[in-house]
């Protein structure tokens, strides 16, 4: 597979011709682009004799005419390793900021992205380069945690770059996890519904969408194609997937029937309202002084239909649930035929609804729960798709 190493303005830089050499030999093309800052320790000509492809440093070079060289490696690579990466580098990272050639080609790729940090140990330690650590991290980077050791300014203390094994280990880890759904449709129901009242008024929850949109991206990394069928939500869905926007549980599962057919897997996120009114009325609710009853009847239940409808495709449920008991949670498995049920408790103000964090419990019909621990959202989709994926 093909992989970008960037290197930037670290002294521990020279080590990155031996972490290109052995990505050679573990049998992938490396390309590498260098940071200003890297070329004053290292010299391009170096990983261009090692690799047998150009090196990059500047953002307008263009080894093959007429080619913009930092959309064509963005979109060619298939993991970007940054080792070293100076707290220099992890700021522009978290912030978006294409400055240089290396920071342009990760903004324009969609490829999964491994960061080696090294640099003096009061900077690691620093609250703004662990806060952009942080963000990169909640957008499913994967931080490669440096050592305690010797650095640069005679100081001890963490901040020196990781060893080469542990950051071969783990973007062969990455590349793997790119291959676990390669191939699969995954449809995602996502967010919440709207029941109309009448023109004016509906029936909602307070579900972001954010948990549904970063099961999307997490599918997306692992190789699938994405098909989401999402209510009214505030989270930003990935333009790679297949978005159907709908609004009431009725259209929901509409639309789910018709795009699922030949879904491998069904992931119902969606935080479905339960009931509707039985009625809508045209035009408004006048206000008044009298009491006004509002009937509710029950809404089609979404997953429990699907999993009835598409035998072939494994179909997971999500369950939020008030408490951390998972006993409803494991009863909801067989009540609505599902293959397994990923529950949250939506009591903590920590995680679940509108909160960028989530701790999932994944239950199967037989055998023990396996628990995420709190993570950020997207990093729980990944880690409930690899758990159900390896199955």
């Amino acid at each position: 597979m093909r992989v970008l190493l960037g290197v930037s303005g670290s002294v521990s830089c020279y080590r990155a011709a031996d972490i290109a050499r052995d990505l050679m030999r573990a049998g992938h093309d490396v390309r590498v682009c260098l940071t200003d800052s890297a070329a004053k320790f290292v010299s391009p000509i170096l990983f261009e004799t090692l690799t047998e492809n150009p090196c990059l440093t500047d953002t307008f070079e263009e080894p093959i005419t007429g080619q913009m060289a930092h959309i064509d490696w963005a979109r060619e690579a298939d993991a970007i390793l940054i080792a070293p990466c100076t707290a220099n580098t992890t700021s522009r990272l978290a912030h978006g900021v294409a400055a240089d050639m290396l920071t342009t080609i990760v903004v324009a790729s969609t490829a999964p992205l491994l960061i080696a940090p090294a640099m003096n140990p009061s900077m690691y330690a620093s609250d703004q380069v662990q806060w952009a650590l942080s963000i990169l991290e909640s957008r499913a980077a994967t931080i490669i945690t440096p050592q305690e050791g010797d650095v640069a300014s005679g100081e001890v203390g963490l901040g020196k770059l990781a060893p080469n094994p542990e950051i071969l280990e783990a973007v062969e880890s990455v590349l793997a996890r790119t291959q676990l759904l390669a191939g699969k449709h995954i449809v995602v129901t996502s967010g919440p519904t709207e029941e109309p009242i009448d023109d004016v008024r509906f029936l909602t929850n307070r579900s972001s969408g954010k948990m549904g949109a970063a099961v999307a991206r997490a599918a997306l990394l692992m190789g699938a194609r994405v098909t989401v069928i999402a209510g009214p939500q505030a989270a930003a869905l990935p333009l790679t997937a297949t978005v159907h926007p709908v609004k009431t549980a009725d259209q929901m599962l509409e639309k789910a029937l018709e795009v699922s057919e030949d879904a491998d897997w069904i992931i119902g996120v969606a935080a479905v309202a339960d009931y509707r009114p039985e009625a809508a009325t045209s035009g408004k609710f006048r206000r008044s002084e009298d009491a006004l009853t509002l009937r509710l009847i029950p809404n089609p239940d979404i997953i429990a239909t699907l999993a009835a409808a598409r035998p072939k495709a494994r179909v997971i449920a999500f369950a939020a649930e008030p408490d951390a008991d998972i006993s409803v949670a494991r009863e909801k498995i067989v009540k609505k035929g599902v293959f397994a049920i990923a529950a949250n408790d939506i009591s903590r103000n920590d995680i679940g609804f509108g909160s960028e964090n989530n701790e999932l419990t994944l239950i199967r019909a037989n055998g023990e729960p396996q628990f995420s621990g709190k993570r950020s959202k997207l990093s729980a989709a990944l880690w409930l798709l690899e758990n159900l994926a390896q199955e």
